[in-house]
């Protein structure tokens, strides 16, 4: 059975690297982007199986991008767990459903947190 990929999109790099590197070893082929622009460009040649998407990135915020995820048709059904330590439940929570974040993560979140989330919506995907 093939490793599920996991795209990561967020402007921390050392965050990245951490997150990276925790989802290899838990055995998920994981590709990492640190700004919103180059992910779009690369998601439709790597085909992800799921996307964590920091809310509050830089140039173009997850918002965005992840709204731009769901224009097209390749990309629509990818899964998205966005990433905060900004945004809450109450404040964001119908703009995440409207730009289709299925579920998100609060910064900083353990290891096991992550997983369980990416568990989830990978069943669900089935």
């Amino acid at each position: 059975m093939p490793k599920k990929k996991i795209m990561v999109i967020d402007d921390n790099k050392e965050f990245l690297e951490e997150l990276q590197e925790m989802l290899n070893l838990t055995g998920y082929d994981t590709v990492v982007f640190s700004d919103g622009t180059s992910a779009l460009k690369m998601v439709s040649k790597i085909k992800p199986d799921v996307i964590l998407l920091d809310l509050k990135l830089g140039k173009k915020s997850g918002f965005h991008v992840a709204s731009e995820l769901k224009r097209f048709r390749k990309t629509a059904n990818i899964p998205i767990i966005g990433m905060t330590g900004f945004y809450v439940e109450k404040e964001h929570a119908k703009r995440m459903n409207t730009v289709g974040v299925k579920t998100f993560l609060i910064k900083p979140f353990d290891s096991s947190e992550a997983i369980a989330k990416i568990k989830a919506v990978l069943k669900k995907k089935k």
